[in-house]
């Protein structure tokens, strides 16, 4: 016989696209921060905003990525330069002084953003 068994690999193609399917939503996204809770209604938006996020050592992450106030508001308008939404999400830990994320929010508006939203827990 000079057929190629295609059988076992489908099989396994099929155990590895469940097994992906599975662990995908367990994945962390993003930095962890101890996020204020509230009672707000969710934010709608078109297109993947910008996740900004401020961790209690008061560390500035763009997604995943590690900058420093001095450059956030040049990086953010070159992120930004080709989109027609400008939209930003803030995730700021409880635990940071306000001063500081005012700071970070100023910086995010001179960047020319023209939507700023800022990330909150539910209330249990």
């Amino acid at each position: 016989m000079s057929d190629i068994n295609v059988t076992p690999f489908v099989d396994v193609m099929l155990v590895l696209l469940i097994i992906f399917m599975v662990t995908a939503p367990m994945m962390i996204q993003g930095v962890e921060v101890n996020l204020p809770k509230t009672t707000t209604r969710h934010i709608k938006t078109r297109e993947d905003p910008l996740l900004l996020t401020v961790n209690k050592k008061k560390e500035i992450f763009l997604e995943r990525h590690k900058i420093k106030l001095k450059g956030l508001e040049t990086k953010i308008k070159k992120i930004f330069e080709n989109r027609r939404e400008k939209e930003v999400l803030l995730r700021a830990d409880k635990d940071v002084p306000y001063g500081f994320v005012i700071k970070v929010i100023a910086k995010v508006k001179q960047a020319g953003i023209d939507k700023l939203g800022m990330v909150t827990e539910p209330l249990d």
